[in-house]
């Protein structure tokens, strides 16, 4: 499938009505042609895909239907991947396609919960993935002659790439702050007047504070549009709501993880994302890998039809998400994810028997008055089970005396919220680190066997 030729016309609401609204049935249609081209395409370039198909007895021709492709073909995960890419570094038995005479780039992931995997796109990847932003943006109103501000460096963060070349795709202009400092960045968007904005949720709001300790209100600006992608956030109400006041401006979540490409978009229908179907296979599955019933949480497992030089076939996101098959107000047919991500597998924490996501915890954080949308979340072991302490900063308003009272009030609501008791520290504004690009929010010391460092700032319990 190769991109349009051209923008679609400025009334539509739609970047491609045909695959936007394309009826159930007909979409399962295009998923099943599509999966089966890419599982043969898979086992004959891909060793990896190749001896994992062996072993499992299953082979292309064996998936008649998509109900074949769930029970059939096995799930994979990123530890396949990186044991895939060891064999022979840097891509190994995982590579499937490497066209020495199309233009590359090379991204890797973050390595946050380990050793980063590699992650190269061709031109034709990386253009529909650009296609995908354009479907998100157009969907919210952006049209050409509109510009774009990109607030990252131009490194191995591969989303702001994506916007890049979508901006081009849909006659929009960009404006780059890659290489400058948050105030310069503040000062371009003062100059420069964007009507959108790119950023990680934690750096959206990050501009906007440091725009408040210059005197500058960035509820006033040009910026209309803010996309949000790297970390949740953008479907979180609390988070998006403080984005939101601080930039007087409409908050859309972008969801992608770099080995996958681009997962989904934020909807007109704010807190909901839809999955990019016209290159996505997207399911949801239980612990036993059954897809889970309409409006149930199960885990994200996907499977893209563009990632050609590494396929990712059946990939478990570890991403939670609550699945909607049925037609949404916007009027795409694609399948939504209400709230976004709502946790992930890998950050669970089992608290006297209580299953606790800090996703969830997140959003219950919102909720309390007198704190701040800065925090960090530390689990260790003790005795051998689960502990969880929340710090939060206190909002610039509320005054030190009523930190104590705040805390109260804080672990009360998560007691209640979440059926178990989570400790809660309030530090002072500015206690905690801040971030450009992912906020680093959540501390795991059980494999190092730690307690958390001790606060050196703030109210202790």
């Amino acid at each position: 499938m190769t991109p349009r030729p051209s923008a679609p016309p400025r009334y539509s609401q739609y970047w491609n009505e045909y695959l936007e609204t394309m009826p159930r049935e007909v979409l399962d249609q295009h998923h099943l042609r599509r999966v089966q081209a890419l599982l043969r395409y898979a086992y004959d370039r891909s060793p990896m895909y190749r001896k994992l198909y062996d072993r499992s007895g299953v082979t292309p021709e064996d998936v008649r239907s998509l109900r074949d492709f769930v029970e059939k073909v096995p799930c994979v995960d990123k530890a396949d991947l990186l044991a895939a890419q060891a064999v022979n570094p840097p891509y190994g038995e995982l590579l499937a396609d490497f066209q020495d005479d199309m233009t590359h780039q090379f991204y890797m992931t973050s390595g946050s919960t380990g050793v980063p995997l590699q992650v190269p796109y061709n031109h034709f990847e990386m253009m529909r993935c650009a296609e995908h932003v354009a479907v998100m943006c157009w969907a919210v109103g952006v049209r050409p002659g509109d510009s774009m501000y990109l607030a990252f460096n131009f490194g191995i963060f591969v989303a702001m790439w994506m916007a890049y070349h979508a901006a081009f795709r849909m006659g929009v202009h960009v404006v780059s702050g890659g290489g400058v400092d948050t105030k310069t960045r503040i000062k371009q968007i003062k100059d420069f007047k964007p009507t959108l904005l790119f950023a990680t949720p934690t750096y959206a709001l990050h501009l906007a504070e440091v725009a408040r300790e210059k005197g500058e209100d960035l509820s006033s600006s040009s910026v209309k549009n803010i996309f949000v992608s790297g970390e949740p956030g953008g479907s979180i109400p609390s988070t998006r709501t403080a984005i939101e006041n601080a930039w007087g401006a409409k908050v859309y979540e972008y969801y992608g993880a770099s080995e996958t490409g681009a997962l989904g978009q934020g909807c007109t229908v704010q807190g909901r994302m839809h999955t990019f179907e016209q290159d996505l296979y997207s399911l949801v599955l239980d612990d036993r890998e059954r897809p889970v019933a309409d409006g149930q949480v199960g885990e994200h497992v996907a499977t893209s039809y563009i990632m050609l030089t590494q396929p990712v076939i059946k990939y478990k996101t570890h991403d939670l998400v609550e699945v909607h098959y049925g037609g949404c107000e916007c009027g795409r047919s694609w399948k939504y994810l209400q709230g976004g991500v709502l946790g992930r597998t890998d950050n669970m924490i089992t608290i006297k028997g209580v299953n606790v996501f800090p996703a969830a915890v997140e959003a219950l954080l919102g909720e309390i008055r007198g704190t701040s949308e800065h925090f960090e979340m530390h689990v260790w072991r003790e005795k051998g089970l689960d502990e969880l302490l929340v710090r939060v900063e206190a909002s610039l308003d509320l005054d030190r005396s009523c930190y104590g009272e705040t805390e109260a009030s804080a672990q009360e609501l998560l007691r209640h919220r979440a059926r178990v008791r989570i400790p809660v520290e309030v530090l002072h504004p500015g206690a905690l680190p801040r971030y450009e690009l992912k906020a680093r929010r959540f501390f795991d010391h059980r494999k190092t066997g730690t307690r958390p460092p001790r606060s050196q700032k703030g109210v202790s319990l």
